[in-house]
């Protein structure tokens, strides 16, 4: 269990007992005060809550009509759900290498654009806001819709605006691990567009406007109450949270001193919540197993791009096609990073790291 449990124990198990004593637990006033309260969070007009963050991603290109002969631009280093949202739809993904930042690089977007390209699906990796000017200045040109996965990135902005407030629909999941985390699945979508969040609410409720009246084929994806009340009170200390891992990776960035280590950067303009802390190495998996013998876990995110995945080999692609994309799935590391880390875990994992030779 993780060590913010315990910080808002309290608060967490006093909303529980509210929530189960209610006797509503689909639908209700929690889930509407949440989506009230994380729209105005994020700074957009509307949110809709959902089962998770790959039902935000799907149901916003099924709902956005992006479909089969469709394309959809997004960056190659992502996690693989990302690239679900698009093919569940049978729309095909065309993949572009991130820049240094691990995020989309959008001086390449144009070249990938075809008469197909439908929409680009923005992922703001690790935490940081991806240049969002030039993805909205590209979009605006070709007309192009633009979907947002915020699934790492809550709270984090670009020119001082929130990510999933720039495009046409921000997907985020609040998966347990994530910076705003839920104790189970759970997801959203924030919008501007009053049609789109109506569709959304009518969509993921078996595509019904009122009981037993269903205007289109719909699914099954709706945050419940329970989930709904606990990420309010994860809301309530979100920018303390992040805050606290702000301070946490400043000090990796000023003590990790290690020649064979490439720390991250953060783009002018964009913040990071600090998702992930992720090095790139040449010799990662030396690191990893010498990190292992001093009884100090790493994850790698993603060691398989998922153009190089099993599940896509009809697209066609093989190793090679992104070099950029395979390089950092064979150098990155994620490194030690959670809420309640405490200064002498910290201290213990710099050191090690500085020890390290190959």
């Amino acid at each position: 269990m993780d060590r913010g449990f315990f910080r808002y124990q309290a608060e967490f198990e006093q909303k529980s007992l509210e929530v189960l004593r209610s006797g509503w637990y689909i639908l209700g006033s929690e889930v509407s005060a949440f989506e009230q309260e994380f729209a105005a969070y994020t700074g957009a007009k509307y949110c809709v809550g959902l089962a998770s963050g790959l039902d935000a991603l799907w149901i916003s290109f099924r709902i956005l009509g992006i479909g089969a002969g469709d394309e959809v631009i997004v960056q190659g280093n992502t996690y693989i759900a990302s690239v679900m949202g698009i093919t569940i739809n049978g729309a095909t993904p065309v993949f572009v290498e991130p820049d240094k930042y691990n995020n989309i690089d959008v001086t390449k977007i144009e070249e990938k654009i075809s008469e197909r390209t439908k929409a680009i699906l923005v992922v703001h990796l690790y935490g940081q806001a991806s240049r969002m000017d030039a993805v909205m200045e590209i979009a605006k040109k070709y007309n192009l819709r633009v979907v947002e996965d915020c699934a790492q990135s809550h709270g984090a902005c670009f020119n001082g605006k929130m990510t999933g407030t720039f495009g046409d629909i921000g997907c985020f999941s609040f998966y347990p691990s994530k910076n705003l985390g839920a104790f189970g699945d759970a997801g959203a979508i924030v919008t501007d567009d009053e049609e789109l969040a109506t569709k959304f609410r009518i969509f993921c409720n078996y595509g019904s406007e009122k009981r037993y009246h269903n205007i289109v084929v719909g699914t099954n994806s709706r945050l419940d109450e329970l989930q709904a009340g606990l990420l309010r009170v994860r809301l309530s200390h979100l920018d303390e949270l992040n805050s606290e891992r702000h301070e946490l990776c400043r000090r990796y960035l000023s003590e990790i001193k290690n020649p064979i280590i490439e720390l991250p950067e953060v783009c002018e303009n964009a913040t990071t919540v600090w998702h992930q802390f992720v090095i790139r190495t040449p010799v990662r998996d030396r690191l990893i197993e010498y990190l292992n013998s001093c009884e100090i876990g790493t994850i790698i995110h993603y060691p398989i791009p998922p153009h190089l995945a099993k599940a896509y080999e009809y697209l066609g692609m093989k190793k090679g096609d992104l070099p950029i994309t395979e390089r950092f799935a064979d150098e990155v590391l994620s490194l030690p990073l959670y809420n309640g880390m405490t200064e002498d875990e910290q201290s213990y994992v710099i050191e090690k790291i500085n020890s390290f030779r190959c």
